[in-house]
């Protein structure tokens, strides 16, 4: 028997989640350029990525430029990420390595 729950089960065993953080020490902070480099790079991967300035959340979808803006992360803050799907180690070393470049801006 393989019903559409079971389906979706299987499908989530292959899902895995991923977590890291990454100290935000350019001098704009989370501004309008580095948010949307940050989605333009979140939107390249398929897995579901979310960021947030407290490990405890509230979490923020990383594709939505508006939603990031609103974070209004600071030079010094520390931005969490957390993805699922296939590709989510990926995504977020990409993510983590871009925070540490300083958006490639300085």
């Amino acid at each position: 028997m393989n019903d559409a729950s079971t389906e979706g089960s299987e499908r989530m065993i292959g899902m895995q989640e991923v977590t890291a953080s990454a100290l935000l020490t350019n001098k704009v902070g989370l501004h309008a350029r580095p948010s949307v480099k940050l989605t333009q790079l979140a939107k390249r991967f398929a897995s579901r990525i979310e960021v947030a300035t407290s490990a405890a959340g509230p979490w923020t979808d990383a594709k939505s430029p508006v939603k990031i803006m609103r974070v209004k992360a600071s030079q010094g803050e520390v931005l969490h990420f957390k993805a699922s799907g296939a590709d989510a180690t990926a995504a977020i070393t990409a993510l983590v390595d871009i925070v540490t470049r300083k958006f490639d801006e300085e």
